[in-house]
């Protein structure tokens, strides 16, 4: 007898397929970014594939390429938006069996430790980073792949 296991969609991609709410600043054939619902600091940006890759060892080199190449985009508008002394890029993986890339402002070590992730956040705010962020992207050159 052969055991036949269907993986279920990941919560990201229930957010890239429109199924849960997401505040996207990034859209291409390969990958969104979207805000964190638990933020490290604010402006703090998920650059996830479309495909759902659980683990960055086992993605292939060119679309890592594409997800670096995406982050650094994001980075900058990061950098624009909040001058922060750094901006940190994080590739943790345990939260969501959907490889993903944090993308954040950074004041210092302790920006990158979780347990100092927002537990909440307002609304309104989250739309207004999502906004400033966008304009930068914009800005930059980047207008053709900022949704909205």
């Amino acid at each position: 007898m052969r055991l036949v296991f269907t993986s279920m969609p990941t919560v990201f991609t229930k957010i890239i397929d429109g199924a849960l709410p997401g505040r996207f600043v990034w859209s291409d054939d390969r990958a969104v970014g979207f805000l964190s619902i638990n933020p490290l600091a604010p402006g703090h940006t998920l650059v996830v594939p479309r495909a759902e890759v659980d683990h960055w060892v086992d993605a292939d080199a060119g679309l890592l390429a594409h997800l670096t190449s995406v982050a650094h985009a994001i980075g900058e508008a990061v950098r624009t938006v909040y001058a922060p002394p750094r901006v940190g890029l994080l590739v943790a993986g345990f939260e969501v069996p959907h490889l993903h890339l944090h993308v954040f402002p950074a004041q210092d070590m302790g920006a990158f430790d979780f347990s100092h992730a927002a537990a909440t956040v307002d609304a309104a705010e989250q739309d207004g980073h999502r906004d400033a962020l966008r304009a930068a992207l914009r800005d930059s050159g980047h207008g053709e792949h900022v949704p909205g």
